[in-house]
This record gives C-alpha cells, structure tokens and sequence, in this order.
C-alpha cells in the first residue's frame, strides 16, 4: 500500500467522517444508517473501561459510530476514536483504513473502481479497491465469498 500525494479532507472526529459518508451517500443515492456509542464504556476497543466509566483517562469523552450503507454491494463503516475505520464491502474487511481515506475509498466502490482480482496459481481472489494517487487496498475474499456484485467486477 501506497501513500498518496493528492490531499484529502481532515476528518479530526468520527462525526466529522459521518458526515463526509452522508455526502458519498447522497451522492450515490444511498440510503444510510448511523449508530453512535459514545463514552469509554460503549466504545469496542475500549473494553478494559469498568461500567458506567464514561471518559477515557485522560478526560476525554471516546466516540464511535457504525454506519451501514444501502444499495449494492453492502458496505458498513465502523470509525473509531483512533482515527481509523474498519470498511466491509460484501462480507469482506478492509481493516485499520485511515479515518481522512474513508470518503474517497467509498467512492471508489461506489464509482466502479473497485474490482476483484484473479489468480489461478496460486489460486485466491482479491477485492480491489484503488484510490487516487498510488494508494490501493486489497483484502482476500475466502473460497465461497464471491457476491453476485463482486462477480460482475471480476478482472
């Protein structure tokens, strides 16, 4: 994975990213749902938080959001406090995507760029998705797995 030199837009918050994927979503006609957990005790990595403990340790008020995203293929965001997401497109994980790539990574699916790769030996598929400048993320799709939305963008 690369690093790309084309700015992007700070997204100094999850909330700041919500409403970047709100203007991905309307922009594709998506339809879009958001979930918010905030505080230190409803935020996933946060799980050594005891109960009823809201801020994390250095006072600090954590906030999450999962969002899922209408239409095909099926993609949910999960962004973190740590300023990364966790992408699924079609079951398949893309893990630790920088909070700031989220928009432009979303509109690579939903912009016809991201594709699946095929190899015969050794044998695997890949979903594909690239992003302006040099940087592409790429996750295994496990035998099985292949949606009818990744089978039409099959290379």
């Amino acid at each position: 994975m690369g690093h790309s030199a084309a700015p992007r837009p700070q997204l100094p918050t999850p909330e700041s990213a919500v409403t970047a994927i709100r203007a991905v979503a309307d922009a594709y006609h998506l339809d879009m749902a958001v979930t918010d957990d905030i505080g230190a005790d409803r935020t996933s990595r946060r799980t050594a938080a005891g109960v009823f403990t809201v801020l994390d340790e250095d006072g600090s008020l954590p906030h999450e959001a999962f969002v899922e995203l209408g239409g095909s293929p099926a993609v949910t965001v999960q962004l973190f406090p740590e300023d990364d997401a966790k992408i699924t497109v079609d079951g398949v994980e893309f893990d630790d995507v920088p909070r700031n790539a989220v928009p432009a990574f979303l509109h690579a699916v939903y912009g016809g760029l991201a594709h699946v790769r095929a190899r015969f030996f050794p044998p695997g598929q890949w979903l594909v998705v690239p992003l302006p400048g040099d940087e592409t993320y790429k996750e295994l799709v496990f035998r099985g797995g292949l949606t009818p939305w990744m089978a039409r963008n099959l290379r």
